[in-house]
């Protein structure tokens, strides 16, 4: 009988400790006795604790008395892990004392934060929230952080994006254990997709506001959001910059992380979104205001960037 361990702690975030708990309980309905999964949910301490939706939950275990090996041990996320102090110290100290024991460790959504504080995480691939994923990659920078997948594993090592993204790994380690048909009727139970396309890239806004709002790179950036059907070349933003090209296009490097070509690729794609979230328009329409030309190069953008068509993300994400 494969066992699942799940460490939780006063703030961590209900859904990535019910999402995973309830996609192993499901599977059990489907594969033979001998093989269910038995999870337990571990914490410093075996009394309530308050789940930042205010959610009480208790562990069935306490850290210092689970030191066996795991097929499989996880750590949930919480809203308060990315900006808070290190995770308390019977966490972190279980973590890096079960993690080499395990057949699989990981975390779900801000989890990774914690892996971080254990040492778990250098020289490794992993993902997480996408809001919290350049936050990451600072605090860790040996580890190699990927903004956009929905879950990753990297040798035993294994992580995910953000709350419901949980679901989505917890179901890919099932169809390993026991076949993709299991993962599938598990997934059809639950109401979900066994396989989500695209990545996180769905949810995130690629554009984040400049750091200095008067800056010569914040006036390009306003420049070519005013003016997104347009097009662009990076001799044209650098007179707007005032600078010379070469000069115009390191700094704009340095400050924001991207070429130009990318930031004005990242904006099309950003107005488009917002243009098929709120209105019915045409996608010929839309490419054409928002810079892309045509439907097709609005297309291909939105694949590469996205993981989905502008079809599929209408239809996913347009309000009614």
């Amino acid at each position: 009988m494969p066992t699942v361990a799940i460490a939780i702690f006063a703030g961590v975030q209900a859904l990535d400790v019910a999402g995973p708990v309830d996609v192993f309980s499901e599977a059990n309905r489907f594969i033979a006795p001998d093989a269910r999964y038995e999870v337990t949910l571990l914490s410093a301490q075996q009394a309530p604790l308050r789940a930042s939706n205010g959610m009480t939950l208790i562990a069935d275990a306490v850290f210092a008395r689970a030191r066996k090996p795991f097929d499989l041990a996880l750590v949930a996320g919480g809203p308060a892990l990315p900006e808070g102090a290190p995770p308390e110290a019977s966490l972190l100290d279980w973590l890096t004392n079960i993690a080499p024991q395990c057949g699989r460790y990981g975390s779900i959504c801000t989890g990774a934060f914690a892996l971080g504080h254990a040492g778990l995480l250098d020289a490794r691939n992993v993902t997480t929230h996408w809001q919290h994923a350049a936050q990451l990659a600072a605090q860790f920078p040996k580890a190699r952080v990927d903004y956009d997948r929905i879950y990753l594993r990297d040798g035993q090592l294994v992580t995910s994006a953000g709350v419901t993204a949980g679901i989505d790994l917890s179901l890919a380690l099932v169809a390993e254990d026991h076949g993709a048909h299991i993962a599938l009727a598990v997934a059809k139970r639950l109401v979900v997709f066994a396989q989500r396309q695209g990545g996180q890239s769905q949810f995130s806004p690629y554009l984040t506001a400049p750091v200095d709002e008067t800056s010569p790179v914040a006036k390009v950036q306003a420049h070519v959001m005013e003016r997104i059907h347009e097009s662009f070349t990076v001799k044209q933003l650098a007179d707007v910059a005032g600078m010379s090209s070469r000069n115009f296009a390191r700094v704009f490097v340095q400050e924001t992380g991207v070429t130009p070509h990318e930031f004005v690729e990242r904006a099309r794609v950003d107005a488009a979104r917002k243009l098929l979230e709120s209105s019915g328009a045409a996608l010929k329409a839309i490419a054409y205001d928002c810079g892309f030309g045509t439907a097709d190069r609005m297309r291909i953008v939105f694949v590469k960037r996205v993981g989905v068509t502008p079809m599929q993300y209408r239809e996913r994400f347009r309000a009614a």
